[in-house]
């Protein structure tokens, strides 16, 4: 995988920049699977009235046509902030668990890398959930595609981490927050709150993820320090907003 500058971000650059601009989609790009890279299948993602919004009115059926939308940049070390809100029903055909699930990628492989019917870049997902009245559904966990991770000094294996966050309402808007520190740390916030702490994430090599060989193949380091931020469309209508970065880049 070819290596891209982390940032144009400098250190002394303490201002929380915009990465999306409330007007288009400048700055990302679509990968969605069974299609190539930069074709946004359907208008799956789409600025209305200042929101990202992942809309699948134009569709017939969902066909595991599993979306993201790339930054067009890497990034290493950094703070990220958003808002997000589940709105409508997800599509019939997709599978279960896609069910007012959504979530945005860390660390990820480049939309580029991608296979054509690739159907989740090998990450770190924060993942979003609303309740869905039938007990606790805490958000803000970490899913870990083609990845593992450590936590105090022990390897993580399992595919989702839960956090401590509460459970929301569908249709709320909920403020989320990431702090990434290349292969060091990663801290997930909800509403101004920790409910999640992981360390080293790395690249899984006996997950049977024939992504995550692919890398290593190539020569990929196996912990990870840097990649592509990345948002969600697996079947379920979601809002975005306020999607910000701070760098902190030495």
């Amino acid at each position: 995988m070819t290596v891209l500058a982390f940032s144009h971000l400098r250190a002394d650059d303490n201002a929380w920049i915009p990465l999306f601009n409330g007007k288009n989609l400048d700055g990302w790009t679509p990968k969605i699977t069974k299609h190539p890279c930069g074709v946004n299948v359907l208008d799956t993602f789409r600025v209305e009235d200042g929101i990202l919004k992942v809309s699948y009115d134009k569709y017939e059926k969902f066909d595991k046509q599993y979306g993201h939308l790339y930054t067009n940049i890497p990034y290493s070390r950094y703070l990220l902030r958003m808002e997000y809100r589940f709105t409508g029903k997800m599509m019939e055909d997709a599978p279960h668990f896609v069910n007012l699930n959504s979530g945005f990628m860390i660390h990820s492989q480049s939309p580029q890398s991608m296979g054509i019917d690739q159907e989740f870049p090998v990450s770190l997902e924060f993942q979003f959930l609303a309740d869905e009245g039938k007990g606790k559904r805490s958000t803000g966990n970490v899913c870990t595609p083609g990845t593992n991770l450590e936590i105090d000094g022990k390897l993580v294996t399992q595919h989702i981490v839960k956090s401590s966050a509460p459970t929301f309402p569908a249709e709320e808007w909920v403020k989320v927050e990431i702090e990434v520190r290349g292969n060091e740390e990663v801290i997930h916030r909800v509403n101004g709150e920790e409910v999640l702490r992981y360390q080293r994430p790395q690249l899984d090599p006996e997950g049977g993820v024939e992504s995550a060989e692919a890398l290593i193949e190539a020569g990929a380091p196996k912990q990870l320090s840097f990649g592509y931020i990345a948002l969600q469309a697996e079947g379920q209508p979601v809002w975005f907003r306020n999607i910000e970065l701070k760098s902190m880049e030495e």
